[in-house]
């Protein structure tokens, strides 16, 4: 192999790496704000960790995190709104990536 395909392939493994590192930061990130909501939501134990995953599940329907806001904010409805839930997105995507980077 030359050179210039051992870089091409360093390359993509880098990013098939960034992409599968950044895919578990927005899901840690998801069942943080799950479980933060599940908590205003008067829910604990396994149904907390139910609620959680439902919302990790919700960001599958489209790209970026507004689905997972949309999700939780209606299913909190008047005891939260919409940018206090982007706000904890924010926090919970630098806890989740501290955590994630941890580990890995």
């Amino acid at each position: 192999m030359s050179t210039f395909d051992d870089r091409e392939t360093a390359f993509e493994n880098k990013y098939a790496h960034d992409a599968e590192i950044q895919f578990r930061v927005n899901a840690r990130a998801h069942k943080l704000l799950g479980l933060w909501a599940a908590e205003k939501l008067g829910k604990s134990g396994d149904e907390a960790e139910k609620y959680a995953k439902e919302v990790v599940i919700s960001d599958l329907e489209e790209s970026g995190h507004e689905d997972v806001v949309r999700k939780v904010s209606g299913d909190l409805g008047d005891t939260s709104n919409a940018d206090e839930i982007r706000a904890k997105m924010d926090e919970y995507l630098a806890e989740a990536k501290k955590q994630v980077m941890a580990e890995d």
